[in-house]
């Protein structure tokens, strides 16, 4: 039944293809050719001449085909390294138009969630719907001591149409990967892979609400992001209450510069939003489309929706800044290098003929004005360069560049002359500098420390057993003695350094705790006893492994 179900979607899928004349997307996939060839038999195409461009056609076929597709290319037009530049653009433009479904059913689904009735938890409930997409809608009400909220609700049934969906998708990539020439180049499956586990996450607004509470921690106190509060006693995987936002939609510019909001400080701001949580926070929005924000009357940005958040480590984040100060210094080596450091290309790679190819794409980027640098678009070409030398996609980068792409196109909305380089590259060696420098490796002997607390008490007894066995060995004599004794003078040398090596942490850690509230200690700088501990330490090692045995 459901094969015979999916048989019958994909004859929907090939009727809508042909009536938008994208024959070739249906001739790529072999979808039923007997039955498309009668599709065009048919009178109402005998005089069809269309002067609509392909894009327009494609974008208007899926927004017929519903939501599941017009999210799916809403994630294609993220991708122009997949997709032509005409049609990446055009399916930008993909809007999640879909009938808001009877607040009688959204009140059935808050009921079933909570095991109760929608009065036990709420004053006020509008009907109504504030706003609706394919996979929730939103409501606005009152808790029962009038604070307003806004309450999210999952679509009744959008489970099973989302999984049949999904099917429908995944046999199309299978044809578009067997038989179209680009398929093995563009792995089409895995796009599909990384689509579905984005709709699945929006599915579980448990875990959107996590993310907007971690997201929230992130920002507390700032002034340039406000994050709403979720309600977590009223939230569960089909519904979200969270603090009620009010403000003026980042999109409507006459009425920001009405309430007298700094437009250029604005957009300035959300650069740095944007730079703060990808590199300090590693935990970014990766929705940050215009639907997604509103500003405040003060001028903060006000985040809503946070189905789809990026995470990057450590490894990335350093990754990222070699490359983006590589750019700013147009040093070219510098970002081949890093890339071979990360590990995203093979260490064996050519340097000279990498750092060929990187200048041969950014050098007639850079012969434009910095303002008019795109950074999207640079970090794009920048992994297309690096999948010639057989870099894997990395999905989190994927996402970063998405949001870079929506970040840039917003604040030039905002402030046409914005240059984003200004904000992001103080902002990026403030950063590095915290990362090499001397509070990062104090910051990282305080982290260490408590590892080392538990395994230095056991050292001293761990060396006297190490030194007894040697003993016992020299007396008992034996064919093998030479080698063991070897082995053990190399164990002993090794628990010498851990001995060494765990004195200097405890050393650094007290120094660094000591001089917090002051610069000196017994009259010292702390900076001193840090570098006499290092030495000290530095001397012993060094004794440790070169004194003959």
């Amino acid at each position: 039944m459901r094969r015979t179900a999916q048989v019958g979607r994909l004859l929907r899928i090939t009727q809508v293809f042909v009536r938008h004349d994208l024959d070739e997307f249906v001739h790529a996939l072999h979808l039923f050719r007997p039955y498309r060839v009668l599709l065009r038999l048919m009178p109402w195409r005998w005089f069809r001449a269309t002067s609509v461009p392909r894009a327009r056609r494609l974008r208007e076929a899926l927004e017929e085909l519903g939501p599941v597709f017009v999210k799916f290319g809403q994630l294609l037009s993220t991708r122009p390294d997949l997709l032509p530049d005409d049609i990446a653009e055009e399916l930008s433009r993909l809007q999640d138009q879909v009938p808001p479904f009877p607040g009688e059913q959204a009140v059935a689904v808050i009921e079933h969630a909570w095991g109760g009735k929608l009065s036990d938890h709420l004053r006020a409930f509008d009907p109504k719907p504030a706003a609706s997409a394919s996979v929730a809608q939103v409501h606005f009400a009152e808790l029962p001591d009038g604070t307003p909220v806004a309450v999210k609700v999952l679509r009744p049934g959008i489970g099973p149409v989302i999984e049949r969906d999904l099917a429908l998708l995944y046999t199309l990539a299978g044809l578009a990967q067997r038989y179209w020439p680009d398929g093995r180049r563009l792995r089409p499956i895995d796009v599909v892979d990384e689509y579905s586990r984005t709709i699945r996450a929006e599915l579980d607004l448990m875990r959107e609400a996590s993310n907007g509470s971690q997201l929230r921690a992130n920002f507390a106190g700032s002034v340039m992001l406000h994050v709403p509060r979720i309600y977590w006693d009223l939230t569960r995987t089909e519904v979200m209450v969270m603090e009620r936002l009010s403000g003026i939609p980042v999109s409507d510019v006459p009425a920001l510069k009405a309430a007298g909001i700094d437009l250029r400080r604005l957009a300035h701001n959300g650069v740095e939003v944007f730079f703060t949580q990808a590199f300090r926070h590693g935990f970014f929005h990766a929705d940050m489309h215009p639907g997604n924000i509103l500003v405040s009357e003060s001028g903060q940005y006000l985040a809503m929706d946070f189905g789809i958040m990026g995470t990057l480590t450590d490894r990335d984040k350093r990754y990222l800044a070699e490359n983006f100060l590589g750019f700013f210094r147009r040093d070219y080596r510098a970002i081949a290098e890093s890339h071979v450091r990360a590990g995203w290309v093979a260490g064996d790679t050519r340097l000279d003929e990498f750092e060929a190819a990187i200048r041969a794409v950014c050098e007639p980027i850079f012969a434009r004005p910095l303002k008019d640098i795109s950074f999207g678009r640079l970090l794009l070409r920048l992994f297309e360069t690096a999948r010639r030398f057989n870099m894997e996609v990395q999905p989190q980068l994927v996402l970063l560049q998405k949001t870079l792409f929506n970040i840039e196109g917003l604040g030039r909305r905002l402030y046409p002359d914005l240059d984003l380089w200004e904000t992001a590259k103080p902002f990026l060696e403030r950063w590095m500098r915290d990362q090499v420098g001397p509070r990062a490796f104090l910051r990282n002997l305080a982290r260490e420390l408590p590892k080392w607390s538990g395994v230095l008490p056991e050292l001293p007894a761990l060396f006297h057993e190490s030194l007894q066995r040697t003993a016992r060995m020299r007396d008992g004599g034996g064919q093998d003695l030479d080698r063991l004794r070897q082995e053990m003078t190399r164990s002993q040398r090794r628990m010498a350094l851990a001995l060494c090596g765990g004195g200097l942490v405890l050393a650094a850690a007290v120094v660094y705790a000591v001089s917090l509230p002051a610069t000196r200690w017994a009259g010292l700088p702390a900076a001193g006893w840090l570098l006499g501990c290092a030495g000290a330490g530095l001397i012993l090692a060094a004794w440790m492994l070169f004194r003959p045995v």
